[in-house]
């Protein structure tokens, strides 16, 4: 029997921002994903964020995986404009389809001014139709993995399962918890050996930060890097608050226990090249390191795989752990008078400022 999913209590309200850290792997771990099936599901990405409402912070596509730093904001309390749910609309659907819905709502808002129906039975059971799958987590994948799947079928001409089983998801706390779980998905292929730079890798948010993306993406990269820094002060995913602190720090935590070195020579023309090469170093050396930021200590376990962010339900401090708890109490046996469990293994670094909701025992280095 499947576990309920874990979903914020508090995510149709405006209280505190909801992340979620989404992962799945291709079936039998086979990988498929070469550049044009990166493209193809960034593609789509963007097309569900900009049609749900969602918004994608941070994101990393692998080889046989992919990794979604998800923000899902609650619906706005009035509900969406017309003009608005045709916007969202046009992502998703052809013009003529949407030219079909924009004739309906007038239609409906015809019979609403002439007193032959209400407002709240005609108009809204056009936007029900498609309001129900905006603002919605399980929405949201639902969508793009099987919008993917069928592509991916079609073009490879297979049939039948793409995926390893549902996707995984945890909740993940604005501030440290996130902007560490950002840093964490654009260093996959770091860790995989791919890259010694994550600015070099093409299909992750800080690569399409730093490139631009193959159609001009950088800028809404940029945005969702800015909104999973910040968003525990108050900050908008807003492209131009890259630029400054929040690019330097954020490269700072992805780089701070890298070696960089550059080598200077003269080129045949005789100008001066200078050249910079990166390289990790050994875990034994990291943590010799000592650094003043509370939050970059975090970066000694970044290198590593921690099983904690893909299964530790929740992902946060003590309180935040402590809350989500409270809010599921009924998930566990009366024994447990607790949810904050210590993160431990290669995870241990973060400890005492990030905690676990489950306390794993196996594959935590």
């Amino acid at each position: 029997m499947r576990q309920a999913r874990w979903l914020a209590e508090w995510r149709n309200s405006e209280s505190k921002p909801v992340f979620y850290h989404c992962f799945s792997r291709v079936v039998d771990r086979r990988r498929v994903f070469d550049a044009r099936e990166k493209e193809k599901f960034r593609t789509l990405m963007r097309i569900y964020e900009k049609f749900s409402g969602c918004r994608i912070t941070s994101y990393c596509l692998m080889g046989n995986h992919f990794h979604l730093l998800l923000e899902v904001p609650p619906m706005p309390k009035d509900g969406l404009s017309d003009a608005e749910l045709l916007q969202r609309l046009s992502a998703l659907y052809n013009n003529a389809f949407v030219a079909t819905v924009a004739k309906e709502l007038a239609d409906a808002r015809q019979l609403v001014k002439a007193g032959l129906a209400e407002e709240s039975v005609v108009v809204a059971q056009i936007h029900a139709r498609f309001t129900y799958r905006m603002h919605n987590l399980g929405e949201f994948m639902k969508g793009l993995l099987q919008r993917y799947t069928q592509w991916h079928n079609r073009i490879h001409e297979r049939s039948g399962r793409l995926w390893e089983d549902r996707f995984k998801s945890v909740i993940v706390e604005d501030g440290v918890a996130a902007r560490t779980m950002a840093a964490y998905i654009d260093l996959n292929p770091v860790r995989a050996g791919l890259v010694t730079d994550p600015a070099e890798y093409r299909w992750s948010s800080y690569g399409e930060a730093i490139g631009g993306g193959a159609k001009g993406n950088g800028k809404t990269a940029r945005a969702g890097l800015v909104r999973a820094w910040g968003a525990h002060k108050g900050m908008l995913a807003d492209a131009a608050l890259w630029s400054g602190e929040v690019s330097r720090a954020y490269r700072k935590m992805l780089m701070a226990h890298a070696v960089e070195k550059t080598s200077e020579s003269f080129g045949p023309d005789g100008s001066l090249v200078r050249k910079t090469t990166r390289r990790g170093i050994a875990k034994n050396q990291a943590t010799k390191h000592q650094q003043a930021d509370d939050e970059i200590p975090l970066a000694r376990m970044l290198r590593h795989r921690i099983r904690y962010f893909t299964d530790g339900a929740v992902i946060g401090s003590r309180l935040f752990v402590d809350e989500a708890f409270a809010h599921s109490r009924h998930r566990f046996g009366p024994k447990r008078s607790s949810g904050a469990r210590k993160m431990r293994g290669d995870a241990s670094p973060a400890s005492p400022l990030l905690w676990s909701m489950r306390d794993l025992r196996k594959g935590i280095g």
